[in-house]
């Protein structure tokens, strides 16, 4: 059952938004799921509500790029969200020829991290299934997002950061050698560094202790140890600014910071098998990454009280009938509400008849 303190979408209107230049929907329901063709724009919608969180959504596009083809780019996502007794008024976008969107709540102008005030919202794409073998950097991306939902400062942290950091390469590219401008930057960067660094030890440690308790319950996707490898002591803000001025020199040859949350990875090991998660198989490897998504978003309800939002893109398509049963189990005692996408209706025929369902073609988006 749904926790009543929990946040829910109660309807969506796209404006010029992908593929869509007017549409909407309304549910009241905690599982949602959208199916239909591929190239229909199922992912778009979840994208539209990724949009209602800090951030550039669950592509990382562009806001430009965001605008229905033929248009003069600007485009819209409203939503009516209801969270404990109250209806919220959320809109954002972008006005035609800008490139930085707008955010509006309740009639007010807003900033994007405004929106962690409403809800978090977490998801899982097909995008993400290279996550454990790929870029260290996209694994940095993954840690900051569940960081994010834990700290909601963790986004404004990170951007102060890198711009310290920027302001630094910079003054090596010019030849600059005024040590009192580099230790500005350096307490800057070791200031939000030390913050960036805490709230993901944070997040790390539990996320292990919610695995941890989920695999001794039974859990029915396997258990991940998440850790961090090329931490310096990065959570210490004094160590971290004198790391920085003894390697100035070096830093100044690469012309680069060489050490910093920056550096950082993120390890996955998987428990069971004590092994790296990226040597495990591709079915394991999803199962993985399920198990770690659920657990956050276990994590970001016990931590704040109020179940997550979560967007879950083509994820039963790669599940046997056991664990797609378990999937939608553990979603109904979460209390998260969930919208799902799909190509085939029957894969949801074990979420039962609460859930409301829509068919997505031909830029229209029709309940059935």
């Amino acid at each position: 059952m749904s926790d009543p303190k929990g946040v829910r979408l109660a309807q969506l209107t796209l404006s010029d938004f992908r593929n869509y230049g007017s549409a909407s929907f309304a549910t009241g329901a905690a599982n949602v799921v959208f199916t239909g063709p591929n190239g229909a724009g199922k992912t778009n919608i979840l994208e539209a509500i990724s949009l209602l969180s800090p951030g550039r959504g669950l592509r990382r596009s562009s806001y430009s790029d965001m605008g229905r083809r033929g248009t003069l780019g600007a485009w819209s996502v409203f939503a009516r969200l209801e969270k404990g007794g109250a209806d919220h008024a959320v809109g954002t976008g972008i006005a035609p020829n800008v490139s930085t969107r707008q955010v509006r709540i309740d009639g007010n102008d807003g900033r994007a991290d405004d929106l962690m005030r409403l809800a978090r919202i977490l998801w899982l794409t097909p995008a993400m299934d290279g996550l454990f073998p790929g870029p260290a950097a996209d694994r940095r991306r993954f840690m900051d997002r569940m960081a994010l939902a834990l700290h909601p400062d963790h986004g404004r942290r990170a951007n102060a950061y890198e711009r310290a950091m920027r302001q630094r390469n910079k003054m090596f590219e010019e030849g600059a050698n005024d040590a009192r401008w580099f230790a500005a930057a350096e307490r800057e960067m070791a200031t939000h560094g030390a913050a960036i660094a805490g709230a993901r030890v944070d997040m790390i440690v539990k996320l292990n202790g919610e695995q941890a308790t989920r695999a001794e319950a039974g859990a029915d996707f396997p258990q991940a140890l998440l850790g961090l490898s090329g931490d310096d002591g990065d959570a210490d803000p004094a160590a971290f600014a004198a790391r920085l001025d003894a390697g100035r020199d070096r830093d100044r040859a690469a012309g680069r910071a060489l050490s910093g949350p920056h550096r950082v990875d993120l390890t996955i090991t998987h428990v069971e098998k004590q092994m790296p998660a990226a040597l495990a198989s591709t079915g394991e490897q999803k199962a993985l990454l399920i198990g770690i998504v659920l657990g956050h978003a276990s994590l970001v309800a016990r931590q704040t009280g109020e179940p997550p939002i979560l967007l879950l893109d083509e994820v039963a398509a790669h599940l046997d009938p056991l664990r797609r049963a378990a999937l939608y189990a553990t979603l109904d005692r979460l209390g998260a509400q969930t919208f799902m996408t799909g190509t085939d209706p029957s894969l949801f025929e074990a979420l039962g008849p609460d859930a409301d369902r829509f068919a997505v073609a031909a830029s229209k988006i029709v309940k059935v």
